[in-house]
């Protein structure tokens, strides 16, 4: 929590910071979406999944894309995150390689 006090601090201070610290969603989950997850954790479904999201879950993606949107993609071109900053680091690490070097900044003081 530190980062996301650092960053609004920043904000405030009129400096242009895009925050990537802890992100907190400003509603409650939908009922449909509890009973959903309940539903998950009572047939077993308590580990962590692919980075990508699991093959049923692309597939079905991938079927909503084409019947809805008229889109038509493989599943292996699919990629589901957990939210934006999951999505930014993959991103990301498509353009490291071996031997390239990464730089990590500790932004705290």
């Amino acid at each position: 929590m530190a980062l996301t006090d650092l960053a609004r601090a920043m904000k405030e201070s009129g400096l242009p910071v895009i925050g990537l610290a802890a992100g907190e969603p400003d509603f409650d989950t939908p009922a449909a979406i509890v009973e959903a997850g309940r539903d998950a954790i009572t047939r077993g479904f308590t580990r962590y999944s692919p980075n990508t999201g699991t093959e049923a879950l692309r597939k079905a993606v991938c079927e909503k894309l084409k019947e809805e949107n008229g889109l038509v993609y493989a599943p292996e071109e699919i990629v589901l995150s957990n939210g934006a900053k999951q999505s930014v680091a993959q991103a990301r690490s498509i353009h490291w390689f071996p031997y390239d070097h990464v730089r990590v900044v500790n932004a705290d003081p």
